[in-house]
C-alpha cells in the first residue's frame, strides 16, 4: 500500500504528463494496488480518470471499478466505447453492475445494453425494472442454490464448483427446485461444522428471515443489522427468491441513508450532493438549495416582524436589545439539539408516534433542568453588564422559558412529521432554530412587559 505523500506525488506526475502527452502513464499506474489507484482517479478530473480507465488491461478495470471506494464509476464508464463497458461490467457482480447501469443516462444505457451478452443483459433488464432504493434495485442474483435433498458433502462439492461465479457463498438456500420457493438457508460455517452424511433438510434453518422485492433499502438494512445476518433473501408477492442482499451492499447503503439525513438537516436536498464536489454544476447546486433557503428566508421574516410589533418596547428599554441574540441563539442551539436527539431515535426505532406524550414529557422535563442551570448564568451576566436588578430577572426568566419551549417545540416537530408520513429529517435544523428565534421573541417581551411595565 501506498502512502498519503506516495499517492500525492504520483498524482502530481500523472497531472504533469496529462498535461503534456499520454506517454508513459501506463507504467507508472501499473503496479499499483487497485485501492490506491481508485483513490488516485478519485482526484483527478472526469476526463483524465476516463483516459487512464482506458489505457489499463481488461482485468486491471473489472478490478478497479469493484472497488468500493471508487466513485464515479458511472460517469467514468460514459467517456468509453460501449463494447469496453459491456466488457467490463461483465466481469462484475449482478448488484453492482446494475447499479453502475442505474447511474447512467438513458441515451447511455442504450448505447451499451446491446452489447452484453444476452445472459446477461436479460438479468441487467430484469433487474433494473425495480426501482434504485428498493431490496430488489440493490440485490445481487448470484447466490448458491441447493435442493433439499442434498446431503451436506453434495452441498460442499456443488459450492466449490459454483463459488468463482458468486458474488457470496457464506449465505446459502435450500430451494424448492419445482416452484423457486425458498425451503431454508444454511451457512458456510454451518455446513463445514455439520456430518458429512447428514441430509440438508435436517441441518438447515427453516424460515429464514426475507425481505420483499419492493421493500426500502433503508429497512432491508435494518433487517440485516437487526438479525445480525451476512445476507438476506429477497421474494416476490408469491413468495419465489430472485435475489439477496449482503451486508456489503448495506454498509453502502447506511452510507447513502446517513448522508442524506445529514444533507436535510442541513437544509440541503440530497440530490445536490449525488456526485463528488467539483463535478457538481454550479447553478445545480444552486437550484437545489434555493428552496429550503427562500423557506427559511420567509420564516426568517416572522422573526422582523416580531421585532416590529414591540418596536415601542424596545425605544422604551434601549438595553432589552442586547440580550436578544444570547436568548435566541441559546433557544435555538437547544432545540436543535433535541431535534437531532429525537430524529435519531425515531431513525433507530427506539421511539414512534404512540410515545409523543412520553418524548415530549421527557424533552420538556430536560429544558426545565437546563433552564434552572442556564438562567441563574444569565442573571450574573446581566448584572455584570450593568443594568437595573428587573431587566437582569426578566432576562433570567426567559431563558428558562425559551429552554423549555425549545427543548418541547424539538420533541414535537419531527414526531408529528413521522406521523404525517414526511422525513423527519427534512424538517432539519435550521427550521426549528428560525422558528423558535420568532416565538423566543415573543416570550421575551412578553415578559418584559409583565416585569418592567413597558
Amino acid at each position: 500500500m501506498s502512502t498519503a505523500r506516495d499517492l500525492q506525488e504520483l498524482l502530481e506526475r500523472i497531472q504533469l504528463r496529462l498535461d503534456e502527452s499520454f506517454v508513459g502513464i501506463g507504467s507508472e499506474v501499473a503496479d499499483l494496488p487497485p485501492e490506491d489507484l481508485a483513490e488516485l482517479l478519485n482526484q483527478l478530473r472526469l476526463n483524465e480518470a476516463a483516459a487512464i480507465v482506458s489505457m489499463l488491461p481488461l482485468a486491471r478495470c473489472i478490478e478497479l471499478c469493484d472497488q468500493p471506494t471508487m466513485r464515479r464509476r458511472a460517469a467514468i464508464l460514459e467517456q468509453l466505447e460501449p463494447a469496453r463497458v459491456a466488457a467490463i461490467l461483465e466481469g462484475l457482480s449482478a448488484d453492482e453492475r446494475t447499479d453502475v447501469i442505474q447511474k447512467m443516462g438513458l441515451h447511455e444505457r442504450h448505447r451499451i445494453l446491446p452489447k452484453f451478452s444476452p445472459d446477461v443483459r436479460a438479468e441487467l433488464e430484469d433487474l433494473l425494472q425495480y426501482p434504485d432504493h428498493t431490496a430488489g434495485g440493490i440485490m445481487t442474483t448470484e447466490f448458491v442454490r441447493l435442493e433439499p435433498q442434498m446431503t451436506v458433502a453434495d452441498a460442499l462439492r456443488h459450492i466449490r464448483s459454483v463459488a468463482r461465479e458468486k458474488e457470496s457463498i457464506y449465505a446459502c438456500y435450500i430451494m424448492d427446485p419445482a416452484t423457486d420457493r425458498l425451503l431454508g438457508a444454511i451457512s458456510l460455517r454451518d455446513l463445514v461444522m455439520a456430518e458429512l452424511d447428514r441430509p440438508l433438510s435436517g441441518a438447515m434453518r427453516r424460515k429464514p428471515v426475507t425481505v420483499n422485492v419492493l421493500d426500502d433499502q433503508e429497512k432491508v438494512a435494518e433487517t440485516i443489522g437487526k438479525y445480525n445476518l451476512l445476507a438476506v433473501p429477497v421474494v416476490e408477492k408469491d413468495g419465489s427468491v430472485v435475489g439477496f442482499v449482503t451486508v456489503d451492499d448495506v454498509i453502502d447503503v447506511l452510507i447513502e441513508e446517513q448522508t442524506e439525513d445529514i444533507l436535510r438537516m442541513a437544509a440541503v436536498e440530497p440530490g445536490a450532493m449525488d456526485k463528488p464536489y467539483f463535478d457538481n454544476p454550479i447553478l445545480r447546486v444552486v437550484r437545489k438549495r434555493i428552496g429550503w433557503l427562500l423557506l427559511l428566508f420567509v420564516a426568517g421574516i416572522l422573526t422582523s416582524a416580531v421585532l416590529h410589533r414591540f418596536e415601542s418596547e424596545l425605544a422604551a428599554v434601549v438595553a432589552l436589545a442586547f440580550f436578544i441574540p444570547l436568548l435566541i441563539g441559546t433557544g435555538g442551539n437547544a432545540g436543535a439539539q433535541t431535534v437531532m436527539t429525537v430524529i435519531r431515535a425515531l431513525a433507530l426505532g427506539e421511539v414512534g408516534v404512540r410515545h409523543a406524550w412520553r418524548v415530549v414529557a421527557r424533552e420538556a422535563t430536560t429544558g426545565v433542568l437546563v433552564g434552572l442551570l442556564v438562567a441563574p448564568i444569565a442573571f450574573v451576566q446581566a448584572l455584570f453588564w450593568q443594568v437595573e436588578l428587573q431587566l437582569a430577572l426578566t432576562v433570567a426568566v426567559t431563558m428558562f422559558a425559551i429552554c423549555v419551549w425549545s427543548t418541547t417545540v424539538g420533541s414535537v416537530v419531527p414526531i408529528l412529521a413521522q406521523r404525517f408520513g414526511v422525513d423527519p429529517a427534512v424538517l432539519s435544523a435550521p427550521l426549528i432554530t428560525t422558528l423558535v428565534d420568532a416565538t423566543g421573541l415573543i416570550i421575551y417581551f412578553t415578559i418584559a412587559k409583565l416585569i418592567l411595565g413597558v
